[in-house]
């Protein structure tokens, strides 16, 4: 038997939390499905640089910006670009003043998570399928073998969303770029040399189509990844259950590097694979009654303008605010929110893309400097 909730978000994320929280300050009840078992069952990922134009605005609208302010890593806006040699070409303190203030992923969905009503999320909730019942209801479906009804299902719920394919045949495709990423935990102890490479922020490594990104993570450690272009089955030639084994065969395509920007790997103690996908710039779709996207199941982009979890928060809030401000009109409040959501997407699309290959192409270091120095205008 299914159960009925008005309103449900398919994906507990910062995107889907984020709707939630602003439908609960507008007075409007809405349900969370999430895969994972709890909130604690996995590490949340890496740092992520909330932008004054949609992240922040987006927890202005949730009343959540200061609180959000607590939880700000101080000196993340640090920023170092070297090149193979570890030649440092830009260096950017943080004063304080800069509008993209770094966070830690986990402590931002805490904050969000926090500020929900108890039992908003459903935890342990993967869904194997949707399908549309007639007047803008779906029922949606989960692996332990429950269901539920709704008149308004939000996909929030990834790049693979299951939610997609009531909307759109879109796929994500691989971009070109793989990385390998890898953590060096308690690095200024353990791994003082990588600590002073990297320094207090985000470190960019660029030459011959292939680098190194790399973080500094509140908790001490450093986030590191790999990333050179690659054909979509490179990472499967390598064996990720012996470290030492694929830290050697990813290290082969940084031959010729300086020992210091080498050892972020070599010295890793994580590693694991990952293809960047995107769906096509300009992803849309025809209106469907009853049922959107948001964040990454909407326009997944490869991560090299920062503008995914960002993106993600604002269409939330711009989701629930449209809700709000149309109650008992459904279709007016899609219209609405998708009105904006597709120009916004397509510009942010097409500025990752570009960012992927400017980075990864031929001069890439020498356009990046540019970028730092100059600013765009002087590609």
């Amino acid at each position: 038997m299914s159960t009925h909730h008005p309103i449900a978000i398919i994906g507990g994320g910062v995107g889907g939390l984020t709707a939630a929280r602003v439908l609960h300050v507008n007075g409007i009840q809405a349900a969370v499905f999430e895969r994972e078992a709890s909130a604690v069952a996995r590490v949340q990922g890496g740092m992520l640089d909330i932008h004054e134009e949609n992240g922040q605005k987006a927890l202005h609208t949730a009343g959540l910006h200061d609180d959000f302010l607590k939880i700000v890593h101080e000196g993340g806006q640090t920023m170092r670009l070297v090149g193979p040699d570890a030649t440092v070409h830009v260096s950017e303190k943080d004063d304080g003043t800069g509008g993209r203030p770094e966070v830690d992923r986990g402590d931002l969905r805490d904050l969000l998570l926090n500020s929900l009503p108890d039992g908003t999320v459903h935890w342990g909730r993967k869904v194997t399928g949707a399908r549309a019942l007639g007047d803008g209801r779906h029922e949606v479906a989960f692996a332990d073998g429950s269901a539920i009804t709704t008149d308004l299902l939000v996909g929030a719920d990834g790049a693979w969303s299951r939610v997609r394919p009531l909307l759109s045949d879109a796929m994500p495709a691989y971009t070109g770029i793989s990385f390998a990423e890898a953590d060096l935990y308690d690095a200024d102890v353990r791994h003082p040399r990588s600590a002073a490479v990297v320094g207090g922020g985000f470190f960019i490594g660029l030459g011959g189509q292939r680098g190194f990104l790399a973080h500094r993570e509140t908790d001490g450690s450093l986030h590191v990844y790999a990333a050179l272009k690659a054909e979509e089955g490179w990472l499967d030639t390598i064996d990720f259950t012996d470290l030492a084994a694929a830290k050697t065969t990813v290290l082969t395509h940084f031959e010729g590097w300086h020992e210091d920007l080498r050892a972020l790997i070599a010295d890793a103690d994580t590693i694991t694979p990952r293809r960047i996908h995107a769906l096509p710039v300009g992803h849309r779709w025809e209106r469907i009654p009853g049922v959107t996207l948001l964040g990454d199941a909407a326009h997944v982009m490869s991560p090299f303008a920062g503008e995914g979890a960002n993106l993600a928060m604002l269409d939330g809030a711009e989701l629930a605010e449209a809700i709000a401000a149309h109650r008992g009109d459904t279709g007016a409040a899609l219209t609405a929110y998708e009105k904006a959501l597709f120009p916004r997407s397509e510009a942010s699309a097409a500025e990752s893309a570009a960012s992927l290959e400017t980075m990864f192409g031929d001069r890439g270091l020498e356009r990046m400097i540019r970028f730092f120095t100059s600013g765009p205008a002087a590609e």
